[in-house]
C-alpha cells in the first residue's frame, strides 16, 4: 500500500513543486530550498526521496548518508530507516544530526521546522524530464563533493538511453501504462511517457489530457476502444497480471491480451527519476524485442 500512496504522491507532486536550488560547482556549495544563502559540503545527509537515495549512492556518496527513509529499498546498502517522507517528524530526523535533508516533497512544515533547527533541505520534486534528473544529480554532486561523479554519472546515463533508444524497437505500437486498477495513466507528456517514446511508442492516453494535467484517469470503455498494442502494468507488484488483466470484462479480447503482450514492470523503476531509469527503458526494450522475436 505504501508503494501505491507513494507513486501517487509523486504523481501529485509534478502539479505544483518545481525545481529549486540551481547548483553553483565553482564554490562547493548550493543555494538551499527557499534562501539565498549556501551551505558547504554535507557530511550527515538523511535522504526522504527513494530517488534521491538511488543518486547518492550512484555518485558514490554513499558514506555521507546517515539515514533514509522507508520507502528507500535501493540499494541494498542504504540505511532504511522508520523516517516517512511522506509524513515527515521533524524530532525523529534531527536525532540523526543531519546537516542536510533531502526531499521531493514538503508537507507544509519539514523546511520551516528543520530550518529553526539550523538544517538545511533540499527539495527535489518528481521530475518532469530528463534533463530535470540530471539538473538534480548535478546538485547532489556540488552538495556532497562529488561532482565529478556526477558528471561522469549524467555522460553515462546519457550514452546507455541513446543505446536503447538507437532501435525503436516499439515504432507506431499503441500501448497502455497501468498505474493501478483506477486507469490512472500517463501520458507522453509526463516523464514516464517520454521515456516509452523514446522506443517509438505510441500512448494511447493522450487523447484524455485535460489542463495539461499528464495523469488523467482513463476508463475501462476508453482503454477497451483504444484498443492498445501493449500494456504496462505498474501495478504488477500489487498483484495485477496479464490474467487478472484477462478476466477483465471485455478485456480478453484486446490485442494486448490476444498476442499475449501484457507486461509486467517495476514499481520502483517506473516509478522513480533516477539512474534507474536505465534499468528500466531497457527491460521494456527487451521484452518488445521477446515479443517481435
Amino acid at each position: 500500500m505504501k508503494l501505491r500512496i507513494y507513486l501517487f504522491f509523486l504523481v501529485g507532486a509534478l502539479s505544483f513543486l518545481s525545481l529549486s536550488c540551481s547548483s553553483d560547482s565553482s564554490t562547493g556549495s548550493v543555494p538551499i530550498s527557499g534562501e539565498s544563502s549556501s551551505v558547504e559540503l554535507a557530511e550527515r545527509i538523511i535522504s526522504l526521496s527513494p530517488t534521491a537515495t538511488e543518486i547518492l549512492f550512484a555518485i558514490e556518496a554513499g558514506d555521507q548518508v546517515v539515514a533514509v527513509d522507508d520507502q528507500s529499498n535501493f540499494p541494498a546498502e542504504a540505511p532504511m530507516t522508520s523516517l516517512s517522507g511522506f509524513t515527515p517528524n521533524i524530532e525523529s530526523i534531527a536525532e540523526y544530526q543531519p546537516d542536510l535533508v533531502v526531499a521531493s516533497y514538503d508537507p507544509g512544515d519539514l523546511v520551516s521546522g528543520l530550518e529553526a533547527l539550523d538544517v538545511t533541505t533540499v527539495l527535489q520534486p518528481a521530475a518532469s524530464s530528463m534533463e530535470d534528473t540530471y539538473s538534480q544529480i548535478n546538485e547532489l554532486g556540488v552538495l556532497t563533493g562529488r561532482q565529478s561523479e556526477a558528471s561522469e554519472l549524467i555522460e553515462r546515463i546519457k550514452s546507455d538511453l541513446d543505446g536503447i533508444a538507437s532501435k525503436a524497437v516499439g515504432e507506431g505500437l499503441t500501448y497502455y501504462h497501468e498505474i493501478d486498477n483506477t486507469f490512472y495513466s500517463p501520458t507522453s507528456k509526463t516523464f514516464l511517457g517520454k521515456l516509452y517514446s523514446l522506443l517509438g511508442l505510441v500512448n494511447i492516453a493522450d487523447p484524455a489530457i485535460e489542463g495539461g494535467f499528464g495523469w488523467p484517469q482513463l476508463s475501462a470503455e476508453f482503454i477497451i476502444d483504444a484498443d492498445p498494442d501493449l500494456i504496462f502494468l505498474g501495478d504488477a507488484d500489487w498483484g495485477e497480471s496479464a490474467e487478472t488483466v484477462a478476466a477483465r470484462p471485455g478485456w480478453g479480447s484486446l490485442t494486448a491480451v490476444q498476442k499475449s503482450q501484457v507486461i509486467p514492470v517495476s514499481t520502483d523503476t517506473s516509478g522513480r527519476w533516477g539512474p534507474r531509469v536505465v534499468d528500466f527503458l531497457d527491460s521494456v526494450r527487451s521484452a518488445i524485442e521477446k515479443i517481435s522475436g
